[in-house]
Parts: structure tokens; C-alpha cells; sequence
């Protein structure tokens, strides 16, 4: 198939590229700078500017399939707006084109719990996406453990510049993580999946950990020891600002990611394995890899 890769140049969508290549894909990059890509061969390559919608028709000429892997989380406390403006214009861009079909990485998370404001805006992205005239495959993931994921650069941080940490309660919250291999499995392998047409899917690594258990085992991995206490007065908020404080990832991102840490995420619905029963890799397997201490 001829596939477009929105995002391209993002932790997903770079290690998307090629090995949909490797399944013998025809792919498409859509960048801001195509002078600073650098991809594998083979691919083509369009330079454009989401926020343009006029930029983004001739990117789609001849595609088959669209990937949307584009996030504003780092864009300033404006993103969510940010967001549904560029799932807009893309909607509107591959409808207008006549495209069967846009694949969609999501987040997990019960609307019921009243999600935050990274999590809400992942979600409604996908229904801004679902308003199209093609079909939407959406997938729903959690934390993605991989080299250079925001959310497992919090931990890893975390988890190797403090021997004792004071959290809020969320350290108790359940998370499915997944790995970025996995994650990339399920992307690729969804688009050969007929059955994945049009749906819905929720995918998560093997174990359901806490953020407790997942900072120690990180920690642990990295040689280190952490006590970590748990105590009731610390607010999302102010547990934002505290872990803005304690790492170095952008201000706007560590903020949005903490204020997220008090929404379960796990997998409730596991169709996909139905259709792609990839092998997943165990928790402290992703974490060794993404240390590159395996």
C-alpha cells in the first residue's frame, strides 16, 4: 500500500517508518523541514505545515492510507485547541482526497474519571479524526516504554536522581505500559488486518504495573535504590510542578504528563489480540531496552 506518516519526526512515528518499509509499503513522509529529515530510503518525502491546511493536499495524492501520530503536548497551555485544529484540517484534507482509511494512536483512560487534559485531548482528537468519510482504526495505548518517550524519560529521571521520593497518591494508580516494538507491531500490523477496519482497540503490554512499581524497577535497572512515600496533600498540580522541577523534560510536557498520573489506564477490551497476537515483551524487558543495558 502507499501510506502517508503524519508525525514522522516524532519518538512513534520515526520508528514507524521503517519497518513499514520492511513490510513492503510504499511510504510517504509529511514534515515541516524536509532539508533536516533524515530517514531511511526509499521514502518520499513532502514538506508541509499542518496548520496549513492548503499544504496538506498534495501530500496526499496517490495514498492509500494515512497515519496520524501528531501531538501538540509540548505547544504551550493552549495544545488541546492546537490539537483538534490540526486533526481537523487533516480530516478534512484526506476526506476531500477521497481515502479509505486513517490509523490512529491514542490514549487509554475511562472518560468516566474525568480524564486530564492530556488524556482528553488524545481522545478527542480520535473523534475529530472519526468525523471523516474513510475509516478510522484507532488504537488506545499507555505509557510507551522506549528511548526517548516523554513519559519514560519522567521515569527514568525520577527513578536515577532521587533516593527517596514524597508523591502524591498516584504512585498507586494502575498503568498497562507498553513497548514502543509492540506499539510499532500493532501499526504496522493493522494495516493488513481487514478485521481492524473501522474499529476501536486497546493495546497494552503483558503486565499491569504501578507508577510505584515501575519507577523501582527502573530504578533497580539503573543500580539505584528508591523509597518512595506516598502522602495525601500533594495535588496533581502541584506534583506538575514538582516533577517540572526534579527533570529535565520540557516544562509543558512534564506538566501535562503528571497531571495525567491520577487516571487508570489499562486495557479493559483486548479484541486487537484477536486479530494480531503478537508476542508482547514483559515490562522490565522494554525498560532494559530502553536503557540499552540489554
Amino acid at each position: 500500500m502507499h501510506v502517508l506518516v503524519t508525525g514522522a519526526t516524532g519518538f512513534v512515528g520515526e520508528r514507524l517508518v521503517e519497518p513499514l518499509l520492511s513490510a513492503g509499503h510504499e511510504v510517504r513522509v509529511f514534515v515541516r523541514d524536509a532539508a533536516d529529515y533524515r530517514g531511511p530510503r526509499g521514502v518520499d518525502v513532502y514538506e508541509g505545515d499542518l496548520l496549513e491546511p492548503e499544504t496538506i493536499p498534495p501530500a496526499l495524492s496517490g495514498i492509500d492510507a494515512v497515519y496520524y501520530l501528531v501531538h501538540s503536548m509540548g505547544g504551550g497551555g493552549e495544545f488541546e485547541e492546537m490539537d483538534r485544529k490540526l486533526a481537523a484540517n487533516v480530516r478534512d484534507a484526506v476526506s476531500d482526497a477521497g481515502i479509505e482509511r486513517v490509523i490512529y494512536l491514542g490514549g487509554l483512560g475511562d472518560e468516566r474519571d474525568e480524564l486530564s487534559g492530556h488524556l482528553r485531548s488524545r481522545r478527542e482528537v480520535e473523534y475529530v479524526l472519526a468525523e471523516g468519510s474513510y475509516d478510522l482504526t484507532a488504537l488506545r495505548a499507555a505509557v510507551i516504554i522506549g528511548d526517548e518517550s516523554a513519559s519514560f524519560e519522567l521515569i527514568e529521571q525520577l527513578a536515577a536522581r532521587l533516593p527517596v521520593m514524597i508523591t502524591p497518591r498516584w504512585v498507586r494508580t494502575d498503568c498497562q505500559p507498553i513497548a514502543i516494538d509492540d506499539v510499532i507491531a500493532y501499526l504496522v500490523g493493522v494495516l493488513e488486518v481487514p478485521e481492524t477496519v473501522g474499529g476501536t482497540f486497546e493495546i497494552g503490554g503483558p503486565d499491569v504495573e504501578t507508577y510505584q512499581s515501575m519507577l523501582q524497577v527502573t530504578s533497580e535497572l539503573l543500580g539505584k535504590r528508591l523509597h518512595i512515600i506516598p502522602v495525601p496533600v500533594l495535588t496533581p498540580r502541584l506534583s506538575a510542578y514538582w516533577v517540572s522541577l526534579v527533570t529535565d523534560v520540557d516544562r509543558d510536557v512534564a506538566h501535562a504528563l503528571a497531571a495525567g498520573l491520577k487516571n487508570p489506564v489499562v486495557v479493559t477490551d483486548d479484541r486487537i489480540r484477536d486479530h494480531l497476537p503478537i508476542e508482547l515483551t514483559p515490562f522490565e524487558t522494554a525498560v532494559s531496552r530502553a536503557l540499552g543495558i540489554e
